[in-house]
C-alpha cells in the first residue's frame, strides 16, 4: 500500500512538474487576437481618434497600407511581477520534485534541493522572450449589415484595455470628432 501512494505521489508531482514547464513556456506566447468595433461615427474619424489612443498607449504609427488600414508598432516590456512570479512557482515546484526525489531515494538526502537554485531561470527565459515589438492593425470595413466597423487586431490585454477605453473616454472622443468634422447646421 505504501509503494502504490509513493508511486502515485511521483506520478502525479512529475505531471505537474511538466504543467509547470508549460506554464512557464506559455507566459512568453503571442496572443493575438481580433475585436470588431461598431463604429459609431464615419469609420475614417473612429480610426483617427484609436490611432490617437494607441500612440498615447507609446505606439507608433509604421505604415499606412491602404486608405482605410493603419498599421502601428510598439515595443512591449516585460513585467517585473511576472517574471519574478514566474521563478517562484519554479522555486515551489523545484522543492516539491526535490522533496519527493529525497523520499524516493532516501541515501542521497536533500542533495535534491538544489533544484531550486535553478528557478530563477524560469524568470529569466520569461524577461528574455517577452520584451518584443508588437503589432496593431486597424481596418476600417463594412459589416455584414453594412453598418461601419473598425476591426483591431492586436494583443489581448491590449484589446482589453481597449473595450474599457471604449465603453468610457473613446466613444466620446470619436463623437467630438465627427461633430467637429460636420459642416455646421444654420
Amino acid at each position: 500500500m505504501t509503494e502504490t501512494i509513493l508511486y502515485s505521489t511521483v506520478f502525479l508531482t512529475l505531471l505537474l512538474m511538466v504543467g509547470l514547464f508549460f506554464f512557464i513556456r506559455a507566459s512568453t506566447k503571442d496572443r493575438t487576437e481580433v475585436l470588431i468595433l461598431n463604429a459609431p461615427a464615419d469609420p475614417m474619424t473612429t480610426l483617427d481618434a484609436l490611432t490617437v489612443y494607441f500612440q498615447q498607449r507609446a505606439y507608433r504609427l509604421d505604415a499606412r497600407p491602404t486608405l482605410d488600414q493603419m498599421v502601428l508598432k510598439g515595443q512591449v516590456s516585460p513585467s517585473w511581477f511576472l517574471a519574478i512570479f514566474l521563478s517562484s512557482l519554479a522555486a515551489v515546484g523545484g522543492l516539491c520534485f526535490a522533496l519527493v526525489l529525497a523520499i524516493l531515494v532516501p541515501g542521497v538526502g536533500m542533495a535534491f534541493g538544489g533544484l531550486v537554485l535553478l528557478s530563477p531561470v524560469a524568470g529569466w527565459f520569461y524577461w528574455q522572450r517577452a520584451g518584443r515589438e508588437e503589432q496593431i492593425i486597424l481596418a476600417a470595413q463594412a459589416g455584414a449589415d453594412g453598418d461601419p466597423q473598425v476591426t483591431v487586431t492586436a494583443h489581448r490585454d491590449e484589446l482589453l484595455a481597449l473595450e474599457q477605453a471604449w465603453k468610457a473616454q473613446l466613444r466620446d472622443l470619436i463623437i467630438t470628432a465627427a461633430a467637429e468634422i460636420a459642416p455646421a447646421q444654420p
